[in-house]
């Protein structure tokens, strides 16, 4: 079944296999081995491409399910002991994994040695029950109704820019400058409008660039090579600014502030490793993080 639903998911043969870690050849044989004992095909095969028979559309949807309770059963066997381990499957964005969740995950395995975590980089909303996600780590303002979540810390942004880019172009001194500047722009963080914070007053500033990208370390490059002005989250961007490689823009005005949220399930049958999962990162990154402190913006 699990190699059913991957192939499925994947609509590769080859892609599922790889992914389960195993050959193309035995992966055939379980999905032939799955065919028998059910009496029927479940998956159209042709040379360019697989997809899902009238059975296999509904033998996909029980078989998702039946592999959710065993999940569930190996959880509720495994909390008994209370010492988290078994596999944790986990998405978040490629800026955050590179930057502080390869880290954290890292340690998080020296701390249970019997954990294994399985991680999706992904800059997109990851359906968590087709994909099979324990926790998605989400970076938002605020999150779709019905989202069971918990918050981890807080994401900050700043504009900076190089000082070589600064030196060409000059520095601007009041929200409505950046018209002027070649703005680089997040698909889905302020693509064309960045609202900056002072005192009490929104200045809300339409920018435009000539570089766009849906992954924030991509920009990030792009700023440091001086290619322009970026609003950039802080995780991300703090060891540069300490190292002079960007500069702050317009310091006295702040971006919106968005949260960095776990997203799960249920409450209700949560397995022990996504709780304790969830636990260490709200100790490890605490609700002021050591990047924004460091920058003395906490």
């Amino acid at each position: 079944m699990t190699v059913f639903v991957e192939v499925a998911e994947r609509g590769s043969l080859t892609a599922a296999a790889e992914a389960l870690d195993m050959s193309r050849a035995m992966a055939t044989r379980y999905l032939a081995a799955l065919e028998d004992w059910l009496g029927a095909r479940v998956l159209h095969r042709t040379t360019r491409r697989l997809s899902l028979t009238p059975a296999g559309e509904v033998a996909l949807d029980r078989c998702r399910r039946m592999l959710a309770v065993g999940d569930e059963l190996k959880s509720a066997l495994t909390d008994a002991e209370g010492v988290p381990h078994g596999q944790l499957r986990l998405t978040c964005s490629t800026s955050l994994g590179l930057s502080h969740l390869a880290g954290a995950v890292s340690d998080f395995v020296r701390r249970y040695p019997g954990a294994a975590v399985d991680v999706v980089l992904a800059d997109r909303a990851v359906n968590l029950v087709e994909e099979r996600i324990d926790v998605a780590i989400r970076i938002s303002r605020s999150l779709e109704p019905g989202l069971i979540a918990r918050r981890i810390t807080v994401c900050r942004s700043v504009l900076c820019a190089a000082p070589a880019y600064l030196t060409a172009r000059g520095l601007p001194h009041r929200p409505a400058d950046l018209a002027t500047h070649n703005c680089l722009t997040h698909h889905y963080v302020g693509k064309s409008l960045w609202s900056l914070h002072r005192d009490g007053q929104t200045d809300a500033v339409a920018v435009e660039g000539s570089i766009s990208a849906n992954d924030a370390t991509l920009i990030a490059q792009a700023v440091r090579a001086g290619a322009g002005i970026g609003l950039l989250p802080t995780y991300l961007v703090a060891p540069m600014l300490r190292a002079g490689e960007l500069v702050r823009v317009l310091p006295d005005y702040a971006p919106d502030e968005m949260g960095v949220f776990g997203v799960y399930l249920s409450r209700r049958q949560m397995p022990l490793i996504v709780r304790a999962f969830l636990d260490f990162l709200v100790e490890r990154f605490g609700e002021e993080p050591e990047w924004d402190r460091a920058l003395g913006l906490a």
